[in-house]
């Protein structure tokens, strides 16, 4: 039986079986299922030929990481056996994360044991069920009817943590001006989209470049600021008439979370979901008293594991935004499987704008 499917997984080894409910993952992590047209059943909504699935579950391709900073490899492994709280996945394509890179490099917080898969979030379909499954509940997210694969690969991770940056942590309201860096991001259109066409604020989009600001206009910034041509602090000031912004999404780090960091409001909230820029910076503690600011940090993946409930909204809200057409996630690029290195260097190399995919097809 099969039936398709969306989410995420953390890259923890080769094979893509999920173990439900309370039971240790062999492999990925979470995942959805798009529910039947009747809406009573998630599992079982379409049946493949037995030869296929029997063919399919023989062996699969894994992009492997089998040494750390050197490039991917692609092996045909044997599947492992289905074990009775498990789900075997066939999937379609997979999100590409600047996380995906740091952990290839050991450098990100969660370190993986060689080789390992790398990888977050990926669509796709249900190929078998462990026959203790009955219903797919707890680690399984449904898309919704008119969400298609390759959008809802797209929207876990990037779409996850803007809405819990911007909704959970910094409570924005709607009228509210929020500024985002690296605008042009998978993470920075999100939120974007999140805050303009969700929350009704008003957004700032801050990014290196003419184009990538632009194209942060596009998605729904009422204004932008190109930071490689000036101070973004006094960017801002111009944007807000010297009143500041009330909250700032920062992905970038560095100097670029400073000056972001002096230009919020009174009462502001800067949530930081990241560092691209690779620089991690210290907060000034006297400037956070001076203006009753605050400083919020976004790990969204730990939500997992500490506050499942509200990890599991964002991706559930994120979704149904989706269907509605609330929200569409950019993605920017899309690779072949055997691309895979070519697709972790456009993000590397800051060529990409919003989210790079890897299809299976």
């Amino acid at each position: 039986m099969t039936a398709p499917l969306a989410g995420l997984r953390w890259g923890l080894g080769p094979g893509w079986l999920l173990r439900l409910k309370r039971c240790r993952r062999s492999a990925p992590w979470d995942l959805g299922i798009r529910s039947s047209a009747s809406g009573k059943e998630l599992l079982g909504l379409f049946s493949l030929n037995n030869d296929i699935l029997l063919q399919s579950c023989r062996n699969y391709q894994a992009v492997l990481c089998t040494e750390l900073t050197k490039p991917l490899i692609i092996r045909n492994l044997p599947s492992p056996s289905l074990q009775p709280h498990e789900v075997r996945v066939g999937v379609r394509y997979c999100g590409v994360n600047f996380a995906d890179i740091l952990a290839c490099k050991g450098l990100y917080q969660t370190k993986h044991c060689l080789p390992f898969t790398p990888g977050m979030e990926f669509s796709g379909m249900v190929m078998e069920t462990g026959a203790n499954v009955s219903t797919v509940q707890e680690m399984l997210w449904p898309i919704p009817e008119g969400v298609s694969y390759e959008e809802a690969a797209a929207l876990p991770v990037s779409y996850g943590t803007a809405i819990l940056a911007l909704d959970h942590r910094a409570r924005t309201q709607p009228g509210e001006t929020v500024l985002v860096t690296a605008a042009a991001g998978a993470t920075g259109l999100a939120a974007i989209d999140v805050a303009a066409n969700v929350l009704k604020a008003k957004v700032i989009a801050a990014a290196g470049s003419d184009y990538k600001c632009n194209l942060a206009l596009q998605k729904g910034a009422a204004h932008s600021v190109n930071y490689t041509q000036g101070s973004l602090k006094e960017g801002v000031k111009k944007l807000t008439d010297n009143r500041g912004v009330n909250v700032v999404l920062d992905a970038v780090g560095g100097d670029i979370f400073k000056e972001a960091l002096h230009s919020l409001a009174w009462e502001g909230r800067i949530v930081v979901v990241g560092f691209a820029g690779g620089a991690i910076p210290s907060v000034p503690a006297n400037l956070l008293l001076l203006k009753n600011v605050s400083a919020l940090g976004v790990f969204w993946g730990r939500y997992r594991e500490e506050d499942f409930p509200v990890f599991s909204s964002s991706l559930s809200s994120a979704l149904w935004y989706c269907q509605e057409r609330r929200i569409q996630p950019h993605v920017g690029a899309v690779f072949k499987l055997e691309e895979v290195n070519e697709a972790f260097s456009r993000v590397t190399q800051r060529k990409s704008t919003g989210k790079v995919v890897i299809s299976m097809k």
